[in-house]
């Protein structure tokens, strides 16, 4: 492969890699976080991985030194300030989709290649806007009107919980009973309230 074909090889991988992680930073991830404190981030990790990995990829590597990278990277995780367990996982898309853009060659059809990044779009898309939405997230909470325990009081306690604590509780289960103290302790579940 001479130098213009190199080249012209490496812009073309580097135009489809930034596309493909706009998609993702931008439009995925920024529209459901809209703070900027992680987009330049995710871009600039993207475009170093990504030219990190095409210019050593004519140099023989193994597999250990692949898994050595993102080793790298996670131990980041520790010694860095703590970054959110969502962002985090951004973080390793973005990585990821520059690794597999600059390292699949020939021995990878361009069919695969695309498959594979819009499938990880695909996944990011639909768990971000749709599933995570559904999730319920979980609250437990002491409660010490012990009348409300009995079966047919379960509705007065629902409502009773939606109007003290101010949440969309879809269900709730009880966990403890303390007697002595006239407590007990409910598991809730209620939607994510968005700020």
């Amino acid at each position: 492969m001479d130098l213009s074909s190199e080249l012209m090889n490496l812009i073309i991988r580097f135009g489809f890699n930034l596309f493909i992680a706009f998609i993702i930073i931008k439009l995925i991830y920024h529209r459901e976080h809209k703070d900027n404190d992680f987009v330049f981030t995710y871009f600039m990790f993207n475009s170093l991985i990504f030219f990190f990995s095409f210019l050593l990829s004519n140099i023989t590597i193994n597999l250990g030194f692949a898994f050595g990278l993102f080793a790298v990277f996670a131990i980041m995780r520790y010694r860095t300030d703590p970054i959110p367990i969502k962002e985090m996982t951004y973080l390793f898309i973005v990585i990821t989709i520059g690794v597999i853009n600059a390292l699949s060659k020939t021995e990878v059809s361009y069919e695969a290649i695309l498959f594979t990044n819009v499938a990880i779009v695909g996944l990011t898309y639909f768990l971000e806007t749709y599933w995570q939405k559904n999730l319920l997230i979980q609250h437990m909470v002491v409660y010490e009107k012990l009348e409300n325990i009995k079966p047919e009081n379960h509705d007065r306690l629902l409502a009773d919980l939606k109007e003290r604590t101010g949440l969309d509780i879809q269900q709730f289960e009880i966990r403890r009973i303390n007697l002595l103290r006239d407590t007990f302790r409910i598991r809730i579940y209620c939607k994510e309230q968005k700020e």
